[in-house]
């Protein structure tokens, strides 16, 4: 029987990979058996087409590239992660813990889009994953809801602390607010599970919080 598959999606500087990490500490200390994937695989020969998409070399913006092909580099990816890696052990019935997923391509391409052209995106991109590759949907999906003025001072932040360079989706403000649009168009859709990262006043909340809203419905 299938395991299941949990999933945290987030623009860049939403803290998603800050909470997944959370997640996973305290399933572990809890002493539930979990396996953990990250995409894209950066150091994987899979991922050669996303590197060279992030890298610029299909042009310097990210809409050079349109939706249906971009998301094909990293289905590719994902496909080779999931039949090297993980795949036997979650049709075995393992839990899977995922820092994005299938997900990123319904935030990340269909912000290349109007929001009227969407959802028709949205029902292609679940067929070919899900239904041509032959990848397993998720059971839950969090999504971090970083507002977009927050995500870019949180990456310039990243940036400056760790003295490397953004790669073409995440110097482009224009594409974050975008992203964070078609993010909240795809969770609709989808079903996800929206966590808010500012309160009722508009003040970021803090990672504890958030925390403990994730593990609450997980």
């Amino acid at each position: 029987m299938a395991g299941k598959l949990i999933v945290f999606e987030g623009t860049d500087g939403s803290g998603k990979s800050t909470q997944f990490r959370l997640a996973c500490d305290a399933l572990k200390a809890e002493g539930r058996e979990f396996r953990t994937c990250r995409y894209p695989q950066y150091e994987e020969e899979s991922s050669a087409l996303v590197r060279m998409y992030l890298g610029g070399q299909f042009g310097s913006r990210p809409s050079d590239v349109n939706a249906y092909a971009a998301s094909a580099f990293y289905a590719v990816d994902r496909y080779a992660g999931y039949k090297k890696l993980w795949g036997k052990y979650y049709e075995e019935g393992g839990l899977m813990m995922m820092d994005r997923y299938t997900t990123s391509n319904a935030v990340h391409q269909a912000s290349k889009m109007p929001g009227e052209a969407r959802e028709d995106f949205f029902r292609w991109l679940a067929d070919f994953e899900y239904r041509d590759l032959g990848l397993p949907s998720p059971d839950l999906v969090f999504w971090l809801d970083m507002p977009v003025e927050m995500t870019v001072a949180n990456l310039r932040r990243r940036e400056h602390d760790t003295n490397t360079t953004a790669d073409i989706h995440e110097v482009d403000t224009e594409y974050l607010s975008a992203c964070h649009d078609a993010a909240a168009q795809a969770a609709a859709f989808y079903g996800w599970k929206r966590i808010s990262c500012v309160d009722e006043g508009g003040e970021l909340r803090s990672v504890e919080s958030i925390h403990r809203e994730i593990m609450s419905l997980i």
